[in-house]
């Protein structure tokens, strides 16, 4: 596990949170998930939930991915992923608005490997080098990825060869992404 990209990461939520409680007074709100359950909520209304994100116990396994694709996931791709549970986060990283996927349960832990395995399928059929999003856009057909074969983060039109450096690698993009309230 790269723990630069964990510490980098943990740096980014601990950044979010600052800014909504400097901009809102508040924990980050979502109303994204409301009733489904997850150890990172604070408090629950009808309207909202209040979150802070929560180490995990266990970190999450991809090998069940790995044996089904036949090859290993990057490990900065396993980091992101596998740490913590937090709700979905907005930043910016140069002139880019995006939402970083999180995991905000099991359930959503199992969706997600669901997601990302369907994503690396089309790819493969699409003869494509593989890539695992790891933040949508305001455009759907745009998401933010690392490439497998070399921990580049990139913006990348789906289903398409599409595909613009953002950052050398998820460490120094987590670094320079601010988070947006």
């Amino acid at each position: 596990m790269n723990q630069s990209v964990n510490t980098a990461l943990w740096a980014f939520t601990g950044r979010y949170v600052n800014a909504w409680q400097e901009q809102q007074a508040s924990l980050p709100q979502t109303e994204a998930y409301l009733g489904l359950a997850s150890p990172c909520i604070v408090q629950e209304t009808q309207n909202v939930i209040l979150w802070k994100p929560i180490q995990r116990a266990v970190f999450g396994d991809f090998s069940s991915i790995e044996k089904a694709i036949g090859f290993c996931l990057h490990d900065d791709i396993k980091c992101f992923y596998s740490g913590l549970y937090c709700a979905d986060m907005k930043g910016m990283l140069n002139e880019e608005h995006l939402e970083l996927i999180q995991v905000w349960n099991e359930e959503d832990w199992l969706r997600l490997q669901e997601n990302i395995l369907g994503h690396l399928m089309m790819q493969k059929r699409l003869k494509q080098n593989p890539t695992v999003f790891i933040a949508s856009t305001p455009d759907d057909q745009d998401v933010i990825c690392i490439c497998n074969l070399t921990g580049k983060v990139l913006k990348e039109r789906i289903g398409t060869d599409e595909r613009h450096v953002l950052s050398p690698d998820l460490l120094c993009f987590l670094l320079k992404l601010t988070p947006v309230v």
